[in-house]
């Protein structure tokens, strides 16, 4: 051990009231070390020739200091200061040498990485619990009040309609005429008649709770993708399940997670885009670099499954709960299309090819994400008059995100997006039909025959916008296409 560092811990007959703090002072503003041999002869510090203050501070002769400082930042955090270095071969005080010096400076390093971890850590506890704090507050607010959930229950015992008087199990479902009560009460339905109360012990208290608050956290004030289109995500996933004959092949978690992924996969949507998320420099763009949105809506449904009395999971062991929510997380940001396009063709070559097996955990991570996303676009498979009437809706949000680019942005909405080329509407969905959605649905139904009504639907569609398209073409727009488009 260093020779300055053994004097350190010998030599303690002073208590810390007579430590000079008036070097650390003249360090910490000067910014610089300071070695003194005899302080009584050095002239820089008046109170050395006091010998009132020298007998105060126990006659001390030689010092070394030298600031700690803040390793990203040049600022002085603290000071290490020696004093009266012992020679031990006559027990008296000499002053500290170059080495003495280059050995503090270590030292005032290790000491300052110390005193930054410490302060970083006492900053992360802050955080920590402010972020405690507001996810209370969100999770409160986030959450159906008590009073909703049990006038919900009590319907929820007086009877809950069944999936046939609702057409639940049907791809033809339309929403439109469901009242928003109805629209909780076909939720819990497919929940009930899926047996995922009895399997995974769910309290109706929680199921009832967690279906009002996932509700809750869709905005009212977006046009299209609000609890309107989750209910019928999570429908279309049901009639798949049941009617599609997909339940067969499915095991109990995988169902859960589904169902749950399509119900909350759009929470708390802004009504406008990943694009306008990243280039509007909105908050949640730093968070992801990709997926952004998705990612946002997964957070949202672990607040809620997390939040008291929201707890539908907590029949789950450890492993089906981790399993659960892993599975989740993969089907809502499977509902990206960027991410779809991406993994879509690996999923048609195995069933062309006849290669799809249904042991292999990574083709069944296949078919969930194909299933999500089959659900979240079968607007497109619904019968005319409801497909026309939520293109309108999808156009209209849409255009209101155009118009923001406009006049936030200061840029040229894409014609989708554009309100001034709403002309372009059916051509440019034939070609999201051609390109995203016929190859989806042909695939589904080559795995499962009673999957064909949505194949069926699709091209159906596909004939009426194309002869819209076509009168588009032949300068029809401004009279009557541009009328039936409006009535409908």
């Amino acid at each position: 051990m260093p020779e300055a560092f053994v004097c350190l811990f010998l030599y303690r007959d002073c208590d810390v009231s007579q430590i000079n703090y008036m070097y650390a002072h003249y360090v910490k503003n000067t910014m610089q070390p300071l070695n003194i041999a005899d302080v009584t002869k050095d002239q820089r510090f008046p109170w050395t020739v006091n010998i009132y203050l020298v007998l105060i501070f126990n006659q001390i002769k030689s010092v070394l200091c030298t600031p700690i400082r803040n390793g990203k930042k040049d600022k002085v955090i603290g000071v290490c200061q020696l004093v009266n270095k012992m020679d031990e071969s006559c027990c008296s005080i000499k002053a500290f040498n170059r080495n003495d010096e280059q050995f503090l400076e270590a030292f005032a390093i290790f000491c300052g990485l110390g005193i930054q971890n410490t302060q970083m850590y006492e900053t992360v506890e802050r955080a920590m619990a402010k972020q405690e704090v507001t996810l209370e507050v969100l999770s409160y607010h986030a959450s159906a009040t008590e009073e909703e959930s049990q006038e919900l229950q009590v319907t929820v015992v007086a009877t809950v309609p069944s999936a046939q008087s609702l057409r639940l199990q049907d791809f033809s479902f339309s929403d439109f005429d469901l009242s928003d009560t109805e629209t909780t009460l076909a939720t819990v339905r497919m929940f009930v008649d899926l047996n995922l109360i009895q399997t995974f012990q769910m309290k109706y208290t929680s199921l009832c709770q967690w279906v009002l608050s996932v509700k809750k956290n869709y905005r009212k004030n977006v046009a299209y993708h609000n609890w309107r289109h989750a209910l019928n995500t999570a429908q279309c996933m049901f009639a798949l399940l049941k009617s599609g004959r997909f339940q067969n092949n499915l095991n109990d978690v995988e169902i859960l997670a589904l169902m749950i992924a399509t119900l909350c996969h759009d929470l708390d949507h802004r009504g406008v885009n990943n694009s306008y998320i990243q280039r509007s420099d909105h908050p949640l763009a730093q968070l992801y670099c990709h997926s952004t949105m998705e990612h946002h809506h997964f957070d949202q449904c672990l607040m809620i499954l997390n939040s008291p009395g929201n707890q539908i999971l907590s029949g789950l062991s450890l492993d089906e709960y981790k399993v659960t929510l892993k599975m989740i997380e993969r089907a809502i940001l499977a509902t990206d299309l960027a991410l779809y396009m991406k993994r879509r063709e690996e999923f048609f070559e195995l069933t062309k090819n006849n290669q799809f097996v249904w042991e292999d955990d990574h083709h069944r991570d296949l078919l969930r994400s194909m299933l999500m996303t089959a659900c979240d676009i079968s607007a497109i498979t619904k019968p005319w008059p409801v497909q026309k009437r939520i293109a309108e809706l999808v156009a209209t949000e849409f255009f209101e995100q155009g118009d923001k680019e406009r006049r936030e942005l200061n840029i040229e909405p894409i014609d989708l997006m554009n309100r001034e080329k709403r002309d372009k509407i059916p051509s440019m969905q034939v070609s999201f039909i051609d390109a995203i959605c016929v190859q989806l649905y042909e695939t589904l139904a080559s795995m499962s025959e009673y999957c064909s009504p949505l194949l069926e639907g699709c091209q159906k569609n596909r004939q009426h916008w194309k002869c819209l398209a076509e009168d588009c073409e032949k300068g029809l727009v401004n009279g009557l296409v541009k009328a039936y488009w409006f009535i409908l």
